[in-house]
């Protein structure tokens, strides 16, 4: 028999949205694996807040151990919603369609506004780093890694003021994304680049510069501020 190692979380929950609500010796029985391998995936999905457990009541009252089943949270189901590939991809060609420059570069930046107002209630903190960090824990909730290098690690230094000779301001972190939110679409116009980096910039407050892209061959998306 399998174990359940070779199975991913994504065959629990799709068991799950099928069937609704069901029991470990159920979700065993469809997966072919023992209770014991499904009893630890469910554990792992329960602390990722996908999976919600509830005591079924018993046909005779007062017989045996209650029993327990299994379900989607509402977390879950907005994950399995969220499939628009194909409608972003139609709605991001007629974007680039709009031959007045003006005309486009004006949508996009409506279209990056309505972004960040969505995500605005999430971000918090009086300092570039808090509202970062805010921004990494956002986007690790919709399964888009994002962390935050420390500038002078990465090599990045202050400027230098050319009268004194002496570094100006501070060196602020970078902003590493580590996988593309629309790859697809990215490879087909960098202005999605462009839009990424003004839903960014407003969030967080402050400037922000592209320093490197994964189109040009870097193994993740950086940006600066400042």
């Amino acid at each position: 028999m399998p174990t359940i190692s070779e199975t991913t979380d994504e065959s629990v929950l799709a068991i799950l949205r099928r069937h609704g609500l069901l029991t470990v010796a159920g979700l065993a029985e469809a997966m072919h694996v023992t209770a014991t391998a499904v009893r630890q995936r469910l554990s792992r999905l329960m602390a990722q807040g996908l999976v919600q457990r509830d005591v079924q009541r018993q046909t005779s009252p007062g017989r045996g151990r209650p029993t327990h089943a299994y379900s989607l949270t509402s977390k879950a189901k907005r994950f399995a919603g969220d499939n628009y590939h194909d409608l972003a991809t139609v709605l991001w060609e007629e974007i680039r369609s709009i031959k007045d420059a003006e005309v486009r570069r004006g949508l996009l930046q409506r279209l990056s506004q309505a972004l960040a107002n969505r995500y605005r209630g999430r971000i918090h903190g009086d300092s570039v780093e808090e509202r970062m960090e805010s921004l990494r824990e956002l986007f690790a909730d919709r399964r888009i890694p994002l962390s935050i290098v420390d500038a002078e690690q990465a090599g990045i230094s202050n400027d230098i003021d050319e009268t004194t000779g002496q570094e100006v301001g501070g060196v602020l972190p970078i902003l590493r994304v580590e996988d593309c939110p629309y790859p697809e679409l990215a490879e087909q116009d960098r202005g999605i680049c462009a839009m990424e980096k003004m839903v960014f910039a407003d969030l967080l407050e402050d400037d922000l510069r592209l320093t490197q892209c994964r189109l040009d061959g870097h193994s993740c998306c950086e940006f600066s501020t400042g």
